[in-house]
């Protein structure tokens, strides 16, 4: 499932750095195209050539539009985003609950994220006019983000989901219950020998090992090293440091 169908909206953005930052942050996320409806007359171009980074692709390739209807006529479904309570907004969403549909709509033409104004958001009449609305959760005392962040954060969502990342995978295979009992059967004989534990605490000992090793899931080549460890620690224990 491809991002190409999904357009970012700026409504009235005062200033360049935030323009550039949020060029920089769908970049980031595999996405391209921007539209930009009345910008302010006093933005700082150079501040956004300076802000878009390596994204100068995204902030070129702008287009502009004269009013909100315009930038959104073509599309089949319109996600707006506020931080403010009230009229229209009590069916709010967080950024990562309206993904699925975002998506599934982008199979059947261009769907637009929206962002509103700096300093006020989006109007009421603007919000009545997206399909779902947003609210990234914040902290109560500063709920407020700063434009480009809000860009950021619901791209990354849509990201996640709907682009090309794919989360590491552990190379190397998962021990099995003998490779782990052998593990164990080592570091039993090495703590013995350095004098850590007696024989006849050796079996509670051994349960807290066990425990500690057990909180993470061990595959083949973390069993390897942790024997090549115990065996080395042997060695040096009966003969001195090798150096």
């Amino acid at each position: 499932m491809g991002l190409e169908q999904i357009r970012i909206v700026l409504v009235e953005p005062l200033y360049g750095g935030n323009l550039g930052s949020v060029c920089r942050a769908m970049a980031n996320m595999g996405l391209a195209e921007l539209r930009v409806v009345n910008p302010s007359t006093d933005m700082n171009l150079e501040d956004a050539r300076k802000m878009s980074c390596h994204a100068r692709h995204v902030l070129e390739g702008r287009r502009l539009y004269e009013d909100f209807s315009s930038a959104i006529a073509d599309c089949v479904f319109v996600v707006g985003t506020s931080g403010l309570e009230g009229l229209y907004r009590q069916h709010a969403v967080p950024p990562r609950a309206v993904v699925p549909e975002l998506l599934r709509f982008s199979d059947a033409g261009p769907v637009a994220y929206v962002f509103g104004r700096e300093d006020n958001g989006l109007t009421n009449e603007e919000l009545a006019m997206c399909h779902r609305i947003v609210q990234i959760p914040s902290h109560a005392a500063t709920p407020s983000l700063n434009l480009a962040q809000a860009v950021l954060l619901c791209c990354y969502e849509v990201f996640v989901v709907g682009g090309d990342y794919e989360p590491p995978v552990e190379k190397s295979p998962f021990a099995d219950s003998a490779s782990r009992e052998r593990m164990f059967s080592i570091w039993n004989d090495l703590l013995l020998d350095i004098g850590f534990m007696k024989e006849d605490k050796a079996d509670h000992m051994m349960q807290g090992i066990r425990r500690v090793m057990a909180r993470g899931a061990l595959t083949r080549d973390d069993v390897q090293i942790m024997m090549g460890v115990a065996r080395q620690m042997q060695w040096a224990a009966k003969h001195g440091d090798p150096t």
